[in-house]
């Protein structure tokens, strides 16, 4: 068992096997430990998200170490049945690579049952383990660009169901007409871990199987003329709902998206005086704001031009960073980023918005979460006599937002991974200026320099958790910085993650601009702190 370094609140447990994996998260599950917040499981590792202020990393180590993995956990009483009609592209490679026939192949994965150990790379998809161990085969060497949605689908120890259309690099053996990821349903993933796994050949059996054919419907965003509401007269770049984020789904593969810049969406609502976690519109592009009656707006983030005009056509003052009070018939205009990326609108009051899982955000990744807000869109705006909290007039920016070809400083944590790369990639990383490339997104900023990172070990890494600042290194030595709609697990080396302090800041660089690495300190395993002595 050895203990890895991810950011100052989460560290990564690697175990030998996926049977110790869910031996140790079995454990875990029946020993709470107060200070744990959060478990994503893996292949061969437990991403374990924890509460710094009750204990240190070491002491938790500690305290994982003694746990009793002899125990195997035991398998949930919930029973999925999947019908699969075995036209995979890849069936008779598999029956190569196995040995077996395509006809033994089907009968030895239809006999097995199957314990879904975790979900991971899209909401809804469940790593099974269990099968028989003669189809265990490798990934394709080339991964497919695009996957359909019902893939059944093998990668060494593991069988899977892709529940949306997608990439990926798997075995396909058949499909399956069952919806794996339903926001019609509860829960909406099919498979949660700890429950067991049939498959059934529905070409030779005549059984009828529930089909969920439900799809989250897109929301219209139209409102009762008579409440007051924002007509959005332009939005060349639609705006995203966001709030501070979807916790707490990581069993079902769904990561926490929210806000990427933290400091500026809760210094939005508290200019207009909104609790702090209310959901705000998040602008990457221009946006015209036409207002059916009275209410007050904040902005805060990346610097943009404004202009306030009423009904009669005159320009009225506004700033950010200040309550600026609309009534019926004014309009504010706000251009593209002067600098940095992301701007922030709140409301008083608040939008009325839907949560889907719990949260407002949209996740770009998973596209789960109320739809982007586009021209036309009307959106109704909540009762704010009830907010007794004053409007602010002190909020400022907490950084200088950086403009395209400015080099931006972030403070960086190495490991969990960092010892997969040579001493050279680590001069590298921490003296190169890696560029942002027109590929980043939400999901992450694509980094790009004459040098790239050079690895030790060359093989395949087993899918593990990633964090909001992860800094992963896909096998062309280009580091990608995942930010908030990152997916959950990945195959790529994480070398190390951005501080806390910096996520905010990483949120706002803009294409063109410039980013270097300050390494805090070398990396170092985590050591169990030794036992505390008797009182």
């Amino acid at each position: 068992m050895r203990f890895l370094p991810l950011n100052h609140c989460s560290l990564i447990v690697e175990l030998k096997n996926p049977d110790e994996t869910l031996a140790l998260l079995g454990a875990l599950r029946a020993q709470p430990l107060p200070e744990i917040e959060e478990i994503i499981p893996a292949a061969r590792t437990l991403m374990i998200r924890f509460s710094p202020e009750i204990a240190k990393a070491g002491e938790l180590a500690r305290r994982i170490a003694r746990l009793d993995l002899a125990v195997k956990p035991a398998a949930g009483d919930a029973l999925v049945e999947v019908p699969v009609v075995y036209d995979g592209e890849d069936l008779p490679e598999v029956a190569t690579l196995t040995g077996l026939s395509v006809r033994e192949v089907i009968r030895r994965h239809t006999e097995a049952e199957y314990l879904v150990a975790f979900c991971g790379f899209a909401p809804g998809f469940g790593y099974l383990v269990g099968g028989d161990p003669a189809l265990q085969v490798p990934r394709r060497k080339t991964p497919r660009t695009k996957i359909p949605a019902g893939a059944v689908a093998l990668a060494g120890p593991f069988t899977g169901v892709y529940p949306r259309t997608s990439p990926g690099g798997w075995q396909l053996i058949g499909t399956t007409p069952m919806k794996m990821w339903d926001l019609a349903r509860t829960p909406p993933a099919c498979f949660q871990p700890g429950y067991r796994v049939r498959f059934h050949d529905a070409t030779i059996e005549k059984r009828i199987y529930p089909l969920h054919e439900s799809e989250q419907k897109p929301s219209t965003y139209t409102a009762d003329e008579s409440a007051v509401h924002f007509s959005i007269v332009a939005a060349p770049l639609p705006a995203l709902f966001q709030d501070l984020g979807r916790f707490g789904e990581a069993r079902q593969g769904v990561g926490p998206s929210g806000a990427l810049d933290r400091s500026s969406f809760k210094s939005a609502n508290s200019i207009v005086g909104n609790h702090a976690a209310t959901p705000c519109l998040e602008l990457t592009g221009g946006i015209t704001i036409r207002s059916r009656g009275a209410a007050i707006i904040g902005i805060a983030g990346a610097p943009r031009g404004m202009k306030l005009r009423n009904a009669a056509g005159q320009t009225l003052p506004a700033a950010p960073y200040t309550p600026i009070a609309l009534e019926a018939g004014d309009e504010v205009t706000l251009t593209n980023a002067q600098a940095g990326t992301r701007s922030y609108l709140a409301v008083r009051g608040g939008f009325h918005v839907e949560k889907i899982l719990g949260s407002a955000s949209r996740d770009t990744l998973s596209d789960i979460g109320p739809e982007p807000v586009g021209t036309g869109s009307v959106l109704t705006i909540g009762d704010a006599s009830d907010i007794r909290a004053a409007v602010s007039l002190h909020e400022a920016p907490s950084f200088v937002f950086p403009k395209p070809g400015d080099v931006v400083t972030l403070d960086l944590t190495l490991g969990p991974r960092t010892d997969w790369f040579t001493q050279e990639a680590l001069a590298v990383l921490a003296n190169t200026e890696w560029e942002v490339t027109p590929q980043s997104n939400r999901i992450g900023l694509r980094l790009a320099a004459a040098e790239s990172l050079t690895r030790t070990r060359q093989d395949e890494l087993p899918s593990e958790a990633v964090v909001n600042g992860a800094l992963q290194v896909p096998a062309d030595g280009k580091p990608l910085l995942f930010l908030a709609d990152h997916p959950l697990t990945g195959g790529y080396p994480v070398i190390g993650a951005v501080a806390a302090h910096h996520l905010d800041l990483a949120g706002q660089i803009p294409i063109g601009a410039k980013i270097r690495f300050r390494l805090l300190g070398p990396f170092q395993e985590i050591q169990p702190a030794p036992k505390e002595p008797a009182p």
